[in-house]
């Protein structure tokens, strides 16, 4: 495997990671003013998100770092062209940093700041969808790789319906880590309230990979189509059932398994054009040199260890389930 097929498997990696850990951060997000009644209730459900959220935030840095440094013109043309999307998103990322982080400062805003952390997460999770879609599906790129559209150009259908299957798998992603994460009347809440997102996800899963491979991916991709369809079916019959634990694991299986039919159906594309399938950016017309690429493997080999280690030990240290107790405790 070359160097460019390495990195790009890389940066995929990245990706999931993201989408799976930073996946239940949005729900949470999205997910609080159904799951909460009261203070109490709300400091359960953020509880569960507090010492990981900004780790999980890590992930998307080091994404588009990895994609700067080993595909400058994927950066480039990607970066210039959903410039206004990805601005958006940025402000909704900072809105809820802002959210998670000055509740609890200044209590008279908290009501405020939790609207605010929910119409963020709502929003980032919406964009994101719409990104990733535009990326496997193609945009218009010119002779020189540039973006030749708007932003409406990127708020075509199959775009809007990844935005709204992002949106309700994160919330089952989100509720059956709440029901993993917490007891008592959260947990009861985030159950019911996973049973009605698996409800939603389900058939919009379904309809938008079975669209990505109408649109001309590898039969191949039809192996994690059915891993993603059982997936979301899993977590939604387990949260039923009320076993939480299989519930978020089938959602992250079932998160793994979407994201590797995304970057299936996209190698050996970075970035489709869909003026012209010439002015495609490739692994290879939009790599950097090997010296490069040789030099950020070894960096890659010796970091990635010590970041995962750092990550795991991060969740072990909060693996218990949280109470309305251990919040008044805590206040107190």
């Amino acid at each position: 495997m070359a160097l460019v097929d390495v990195w790009f498997v890389l940066i995929a990696v990245l990706w999931t990671g993201y989408l799976c850990l930073e996946g239940f951060d949005f729900g949470v997000g999205m997910l609080l003013p159904v799951v909460a009644r009261d203070e109490a209730d709300r400091r359960v459900a953020l509880g569960t998100i507090g010492p990981v959220w900004d780790g999980n935030e890590v992930w998307l840095l080091v994404a588009g770092g990895a994609t700067f440094a080993a595909f400058p013109e994927w950066y480039a043309s990607l970066f210039s062209g959903f410039y206004l999307a990805f601005l958006l998103l940025l402000v909704a990322l900072i809105l809820r940093g802002i959210a998670l982080e000055y509740r609890s400062k200044e209590p008279r805003w908290a009501p405020v700041l939790d609207r605010v952390l929910t119409g963020s997460s709502l929003a980032a999770a919406l964009l994101l969808g719409v990104a990733l879609a535009n990326i496997v599906h193609g945009v218009p790129l010119d002779a020189d790789h540039e973006f030749t559209g708007t932003l409406l150009t990127l708020l075509h259908p199959y775009a809007l319906l990844g935005g709204v299957t992002t949106v309700l798998v994160f919330a089952l992603h989100g509720a059956a880590f709440l029901a993993l994460k917490t007891d008592g009347p959260v947990r009861e809440r985030a159950a019911t309230v996973a049973v009605a997102a698996g409800l939603g996800a389900i058939p919009a899963g379904a309809a938008f990979l079975v669209w990505t491979l109408v649109d001309g991916a590898p039969v191949w991709i039809v192996a994690p189509v059915l891993v993603a369809a059982l997936g979301l079916a899993g977590g939604t019959l387990a949260a039923v059932r009320g076993r939480s634990g299989r519930s978020f694991t089938a959602t992250t299986v079932a998160i793994v398994a979407v994201a590797v039919t995304l970057f299936g159906s996209l190698y050996p594309d970075v970035l489709p054009s869909t003026t012209d399938p010439a002015f495609s950016l490739t692994v290879v017309n939009a790599a950097s040199t090997p010296y490069t690429l040789t030099i950020m493997t070894w960096v890659a080999a010796v970091v990635t260890p010590v970041v995962l280690a750092y990550q795991a030990w991060t969740f072990w240290v909060f693996r218990r389930r949280l109470t309305r107790e251990d919040v008044v405790d805590a206040a107190h």
